[in-house]
């Protein structure tokens, strides 16, 4: 979960070199930000999902649970 305000480098450049380095295919990355139409830059910097604070607990934990760890742990 990267906050998209993050001081000297934003979220989003954040997100696209992280993406760029070679074995975080299997990262999901999650935009937290308080401007909630920013989703679209979100999903083109790389994050695959996008969340407008205050975040809701049971739409995080959904995500969580989406989330497959054991593909994540076999790969690597």
């Amino acid at each position: 979960m990267l906050d998209i305000g993050l001081p000297v480098m934003d979220g989003y450049e954040l997100a696209r070199q992280l993406r760029a380095r070679s074995g975080n295919e299997q990262c999901v990355f999650v935009a937290l930000t308080g401007y909630g139409q920013q989703g679209d830059r979100s999903r083109a910097a790389g994050f695959d999902h996008h969340f407008v604070k205050p975040v809701r607990p049971a739409e995080l934990l959904e995500v969580i649970d989406g989330v497959s760890f054991d593909a994540a742990r076999e790969s690597g």
